[in-house]
């Protein structure tokens, strides 16, 4: 019988390792989408770590150039099967900007990147999940989708897009049977870049650990459809409420 299949857009050594990890785990094939195959690598060996049984590809794609995002897509399903749970993992740089200091470039990058590269990706898997009557679409957010920022508007900007992308998503095709999420970080995740950043001060009951993270990504695939949670907000026991 074959595998489930679960397609991970931007799946580098953070998060991104993680889910692939635990999805494999629980006996999906996984389908890494990033721009280079060493941005994927370390996702690749987890997953392969955590099942040998499952089967793990790289799928080569640009989330701001939506068409090799349907490319890639299209060439999971002709190669792996239809896919079962999408992760759209893609995130903008935190570039610090004063609003009147963006430029329009950066700006249709942003949203490039966080909607338009989104939008592809849902657009690629919803008919064929909704056709079938289930499926799951998991968004990886910020509080920042919430909230404008002084200091960093370029981020709040494409998160906000995004989160309103995934509600209206929700409202359109939730009826279909096909659960989409918005999942709001509000916290550093306990990643090689982030212990770096902190150095010596790096504590990690102050972050979140991406295998826990992980777990809810899971968990909300699970949930049973008369109880589906449409917005996710993870923080660690230790984060300071920002909104």
């Amino acid at each position: 019988m074959p595998h489930p299949v679960c397609a991970i857009v931007g799946a580098g050594e953070g998060l991104g390792s993680s889910l692939a990890a635990k999805f494999a785990g629980e006996g999906f094939d996984i389908a890494l989408i990033s721009r280079s195959e060493k941005g994927s690598s370390a996702a690749a060996e987890a997953a392969a770590g955590a099942n040998a049984e499952v089967t793990v590809k790289f799928f080569a794609a640009d989330a701001t150039q939506p068409e090799t995002i349907e490319r890639a897509l299209a060439k999971i399903v002709g190669e792996m099967g239809e896919v079962d749970v999408l992760i759209y993992n893609a995130r903008g740089n935190f570039t610090l900007r004063e609003p009147l200091e963006m430029t329009y470039g950066e700006l249709e990058e942003i949203y490039r990147l966080e909607v338009v590269g989104a939008f592809a990706a849902a657009k690629s898997v919803l008919p064929a999940m909704r056709e079938r009557g289930h499926g799951s679409v998991l968004f990886s957010s910020a509080t920042a989708a919430l909230r404008g920022s002084a200091t960093h508007p370029l981020y709040a900007i494409g998160k906000f897009g995004l989160r309103a992308l995934s509600q209206s998503l929700a409202k359109a095709y939730s009826k279909d049977g096909v659960h989409i999420v918005h999942v709001r970080l509000d916290c550093d995740l306990d990643t090689p870049l982030m212990r770096e950043h902190y150095g010596d001060s790096f504590d990690p009951e102050k972050l979140a650990n991406t295998d826990d993270v992980a777990e809810t990504y899971w968990w909300a695939h699970q949930q049973p459809k008369s109880a589906w949670s449409n917005e996710i907000e993870l923080r660690p026991y230790t984060e300071a409420w920002t909104c």
